[in-house]
């Protein structure tokens, strides 16, 4: 057995002369407890908001995107095409086309993004749960609807229950320079809103409309922006990913959802890793407690470690045995916090304590959490290197003074 971790557990559990020194490791113990609980809780509450954004980032974004590798647009030829519709990872893909125009509704204006698609059941289904009013429909029978962002409606302050009133939309002419109507120089089409999506930055510029409108107000009838896929269920999207890079070659190039908003995935995982190194400098304040714990330890068993030397056993012992001591009230306190995390977070997916305030705009009216493992390790390890370097400088700073005065 080891000696020095027999004894660190005797002095752990056995009672002092000083009532003091039990005070102290006990405060020492609970800021532990307090720290690692409250790491465990904030990172699962940070990984369900990450988790609930990025799920309704991609119920709008497509699992990967093909755009030119040189320019905004290309032609998608029958080839490419052909790939496309054989490959056996991919579900429905849709082009693509997107540009700035401006939008007119009474006398309101606004320069938004009209982006064309031609649309699957499928992918109408999954954005039909983004819209806050109204339904995603772009067509009915020969009649063109439009699906606008939130911004686009608050800016525009387009009515969807006035069916009598159209948005204009306008954009420049192709092969039209100055001319002395300016009408002439753009082409202006109409079409009814039929939606509104959530507040959200990623669309909220966006107006949604059928691929015959677009090329129609656009003027352009070859060439698209993109090509959105969605592939089969339980696909692995970076090897398809790869896959498509080599086949369509170097004149294309295939972005997942990272690579095609990289900003909000930064952003998102920014946030929750600051927030855990404020909480983890916290607890760090919390295991320094240590040191005046094996400080008055290491004064309350001066005599034993006296009668240990005299023993035979040498410093590099006894600086073992303290150090053991601080660790073992970092691992209880470290372990216990875990639990009570745990516990925690369990009870909030049950029962739902914590809820956001009352007119928050979200698609739910609780926190979310979201529990992993690698986030138990992560505090773990994170705590054990700390209270290791903290007990090994301390038990030895302290032995050390003892023995001298001695």
């Amino acid at each position: 057995m080891n000696t020095a971790l027999y004894f660190a557990k005797r002095y752990l559990f056995s009672k002092k002369t000083v009532n003091a020194i039990n005070i102290i490791s006990g405060i020492s113990v609970l800021g532990v407890l307090v720290s690692s609980a409250s790491l465990i809780v904030i990172l699962s509450f940070y990984n369900g908001l990450e988790k609930l954004i990025f799920s309704m980032y991609s119920a709008f974004t497509p699992e990967l995107r093909i755009e030119s590798a040189k320019g905004k647009s290309f032609v998608l030829n029958a080839e490419t095409s052909d790939i496309l519709q054989q490959h056996p990872a991919i579900a429905e893909y849709q082009e693509v086309l997107q540009e700035r125009v401006l939008l007119r509704y009474g006398e309101a204006q606004y320069i938004a993004s009209i982006k064309g698609i031609t649309t699957g059941k499928s992918s109408q289904q999954s954005m039909d749960t983004l819209l806050q009013d109204g339904r995603f429909m772009l067509t009915r029978g020969d009649e063109h609807f439009a699906i606008m962002g939130a911004r686009v409606q608050g800016t525009l302050g387009v009515s969807m229950h006035d069916e009598s009133r159209s948005i204009e939309v306008f954009s420049p002419r192709k092969g039209v320079k100055r001319s002395i109507n300016p009408a002439a120089e753009f082409t202006m089409r109409t079409i009814r809103p039929a939606g509104i999506l959530e507040y959200q930055p990623e669309f909220d510029d966006l107006l949604i409309v059928p691929m015959e409108f677009a090329r129609d107000v656009l003027g352009e009838f070859e060439q698209v922006s993109a090509i959105e896929l969605n592939l089969m269920r339980h696909r692995d999207v970076d090897a398809v990913q790869q896959e498509l890079t080599s086949l369509l070659g170097a004149s294309y190039v295939v972005k997942n959802r990272e690579q095609q908003n990289p900003t909000l995935y930064k952003i998102v995982r920014t946030e929750k890793w600051a927030v855990f190194l404020i909480i983890a400098l916290m607890g760090f304040i919390a295991i320094f407690n240590i040191v005046g714990s094996l400080t008055m330890l290491v004064i309350d068993k001066k005599k034993d470690i006296s009668v240990l030397m005299g023993l035979g056993a040498d410093n590099r012992l006894i600086r073992r045995i303290f150090f053991y001591e601080g660790l073992l009230i970092s691992l209880i306190g470290c372990l216990a916090g875990l639990v009570l995390g745990l516990l925690f977070c369990l009870s909030q997916q049950v029962f739902g304590w914590i809820r956001f305030a009352e007119g928050e705009n979200f698609v739910t009216d609780v926190y979310p959490v979201d529990i992993r493992y690698s986030d138990f390790l992560l505090v773990f390890f994170t705590v054990f290197l700390v209270s290791a370097l903290i007990s090994s400088v301390s038990s030895r700073l302290s032995v050390k003074q003892t023995v001298r005065l001695s």
